[in-house]
């Protein structure tokens, strides 16, 4: 038999059968299949925020003059989830494709990396070639071969229609977009988000942070303007519009959540919104609108971590302060050493972030509430939580003690432990200063009262010393209430005296004294004399400071008898400076210049230079004020050279006020004039730009008298002419 085939139909013509022949003709068209070389999502309506971060992506997207390569250029956005990374990757690749640069068109793949069916690299593949318009019979079977006709077709779309972009969206590994990379030669770009940084594609890394906190606002004042033009409702509430940003720590998600909450309640003020979100522990629960939350972003991040990850996050929520160091982390966690693999990939995961100085980290507000949820939702992790927070107050204790001990130190005392000198304890200090006072609030609860009182102690020179006066105030008023709780007389009259002073330091004089009489009347109560003076001690210099002179006077008497039994030289030394500065407020000149000469030989003798120079100072204005100017002048001077050895500007400062008044007095207005400028230099180093001004205004008004002296008068007191000041030790 012979047979034709023509076109749709079988030629049987010359053939022989023999019985019932049946024949089917099956016709297959291989036609060119359908592309999708225009599958970008539209963009995010409402867009804003990102001008920087836009103008970095376009620039990574651009293309190249020469080709080979060099021109193949991977860019991965990476960032927290929420963030806003597909949103800023879209309107990028609109903006790219409205300059031209991709002809060719884009591919977007969405590799769902954090669900628990990733696209694997395969389908990703397959997926692409479809959308290049490869019919599905003739996609390989093989992975590899499905990456070489990948890239092969992209080489042959660059040559008909020009480069493409290629989107990969939510990629979760490395391994998801590798075989995705396009082949040199021909402009195109692969543009991946991740959660994760992917270090190993070669590819330029970008990170997206959260948005500005006028960003945010502009963001929210958009989605409700969007809904409904004339809902000014950001507008008309600015303050609690701030508020909800700062609530949704300026992440775009949360944002977002927060407007639709408002859009969906026309009738809701924003500041009720803001208070909802106030309320720490449920932020997360308010940050669900039906079809997004916060809580369910951070959880697709949270359950791909490993166990060890996931544990150390939630002691990480727990650490106190916006950031920790890595021997903090070491006491949360309970080990030798840091857990710096661990640590390392959290950051990859975007679940922690780089803090101010190398080795320290930060939680994104809302990861560290996430953070506190599953440690409070998990019994065991609540239970190492409560070890881990024992162990960083023991911690924070430990050091604080060494440092203070540091800071405390005169010649001839024992050499403190753990810092060789007083800047390296400064310099601990400073770095955990947040975390330290955060740590105090945890006296509140009763397993960590004791801890958190002794730790509000060990901070009251440090504090006192940087003029962190209001940190000074939050961490004695919890440790008082705490101490008050635990009936702990003698630990709540300790912290009830920093309080004091404290409070007189920010010019609350009155509740000052109030606070300083119960630190009295408690240590009395205990029967403790030497604490009964140190109460008394400050008790007087308030009492001063409130006009109470002849009371002042009596308790610092006091407080000097009970140091003289005590054989507390040192705190002897500080009441007689006092003591001083109410005699001479009351008149008694001759008794003040006895009273602080004594003061500067008792710190001469048992060697704390620092307040010598605040006793110098103090002699000179008694000196000044009995008319005895050129003594007075070399106690200024002999006092700020040692606040400058120990750069202790502001009472620097403060002194050379004195040298300008002395000066003036004398008639030297040009060294006086000098003196006012060194003042307000010093000034604007100590962060006291007030003070800095005035002393820049007496310094102008000097030399105004320099140019144009008067004929006859007395100095204006415009110009600060005058008695010296005195410094409170």
């Amino acid at each position: 038999m012979t047979e034709g085939s023509y076109g749709d139909h079988l030629d049987f013509s010359g053939g022989q059968f023999h019985g019932p022949v049946t024949a089917r003709v099956e016709v297959l068209e291989y036609g060119p299949a359908p592309t999708a070389l225009d599958s970008l999502p539209a963009p995010t309506v409402g867009f804003t925020g990102r001008d920087e971060e836009l103008r970095t992506l376009l620039d990574a997207l651009a293309p190249t003059e020469s080709g080979g390569p060099e021109a193949v250029l991977v860019t991965a956005l990476s960032g927290l989830g929420g963030i806003g990374k597909t949103a800023l990757a879209v309107e990028a690749a609109h903006r790219a494709c409205a300059r031209g640069w991709f002809p060719g068109g884009v591919l977007f793949v969405d590799l769902h990396g954090y669900e628990d069916d990733p696209v694997s690299p395969d389908q990703a593949l397959e997926a692409l070639l479809r959308a290049l318009g490869i019919a599905s019979q003739h996609i390989p079977t093989q992975e590899d071969d499905r990456a070489a006709l990948y890239r092969s077709t992209l080489v042959q779309r660059a040559r008909e229609r020009g480069p493409m972009l290629i989107l990969a969206d939510n990629a979760s590994l490395p391994e998801q977009v590798r075989l995705l990379r396009p082949g040199g030669g021909a402009n195109h770009r692969l543009l991946v988000t991740s959660r994760e940084r992917l270090p190993t594609l070669a590819a330029r890394l970008l990170r997206l942070d959260e948005l500005t906190p006028s960003a945010s606002y502009e963001l929210l004042d958009r989605a409700l303007r969007l809904a409904d033009p004339h809902d000014n409702r950001i507008r008309h509430e600015t303050r609690a519009a701030a508020d909800i940003a700062a609530r949704c720590g300026h992440l775009p998600l949360a944002l977002q959540i927060a407007a639709a909450r408002l859009v969906l309640d026309p009738g809701k003020p924003v500041v009720e919104l803001a208070t909802e979100l106030g309320e720490l522990r449920d932020r997360l629960v308010h940050l669900d609108d039906g079809e997004r939350s916060v809580r369910a972003a951070l959880d697709l991040s949270f359950r791909r971590q490993p166990d060890e990850q996931r544990r150390l996050l939630g002691l990480l929520a727990l650490a106190p302060g916006p950031e920790v160091g890595t021997q903090v982390i070491t006491a949360l966690t309970g080990s030798d050493t840091p857990p710096v693999r661990a640590l390392d990939a959290l950051s990859r995961a975007h679940l922690i972030e780089p803090g101010t100085a190398r080795g320290r980290w930060r939680l994104h507000d809302l990861v560290r509430d996430f953070g506190t949820l599953a440690v409070r939702e998990d019994a065991a992790l609540a239970r190492e939580g409560e070890a881990a927070r024992t162990r960083v107050l023991a911690y924070f204790c430990r050091h604080a003690a060494a440092a203070d001990a540091r800071l405390r130190w005169l010649p001839g005392m024992p050499e403190p432990q753990l810092f060789g000198d007083r800047a390296a304890a400064l310099a601990w200090l400073d770095a955990e200063r947040t975390g330290l006072v955060a740590a105090v609030q945890w006296a509140q609860e009763e397993p960590h009262a004791a801890a958190g009182v002794r730790l509000a102690q060990l901070l009251a020179v440090y504090l006192d010393w940087r003029r962190y006066f209001d940190d000074l105030i939050v961490v004695s008023s919890a440790a008082q209430q705490a101490a008050r709780r635990a009936l702990d007389q003698r630990g709540e009259a300790a912290v009830c005296t920093n309080l004091g002073n404290a409070l007189a330091s920010v010019n609350q004089v009155r509740d000052a004294v109030t606070v300083l009489g119960g630190a009295h009347e408690l240590y009395r109560e205990v029967g403790d004399e030497h604490g009964e003076a140190i109460a008394l001690s400050s008790l007087g210099a308030h009492l001063r400071d409130e006009g109470r002179v002849d009371e002042a006077i009596d308790a610092l008497r006091r407080a000097i008898e009970l140091y003289g039994t005590a054989g507390d030289r040192h705190r002897e030394a500080i009441t007689w400076t006092t003591l001083g500065l109410a005699l001479a407020q009351a008149d008694h000149i001759q008794q003040a210049v006895d009273a602080q000469t004594r003061s500067r030989d008792l710190f001469r003798e048992v060697g704390d230079r620092q307040r010598e120079a605040i006793a110098l100072n103090n002699l000179g204005s008694a000196l000044d004020q009995d008319g005895r100017t050129a003594e007075a002048i070399d106690s200024y001077v002999s006092a700020v050279a040692i606040h400058q050895e120990f750069e202790d500007w502001y009472r620097a400062a403060g002194t050379y006020e004195n040298l300008a008044r002395a000066h003036q007095a004398a008639g030297a207005l040009e060294r006086a004039r000098d003196h006012w400028l060194r003042a307000a230099g010093l000034f604007d180093g100590a962060d006291a730009p007030v003070r800095a001004a005035l002393a820049r205004d007496n310094a102008e008004a000097v030399g105004r008298r320099l140019v144009s002296p008067p004929s006859m008068g007395t100095p204006s007191a415009a110009t600060g002419w005058g008695r010296g000041r005195r410094i409170t030790p």
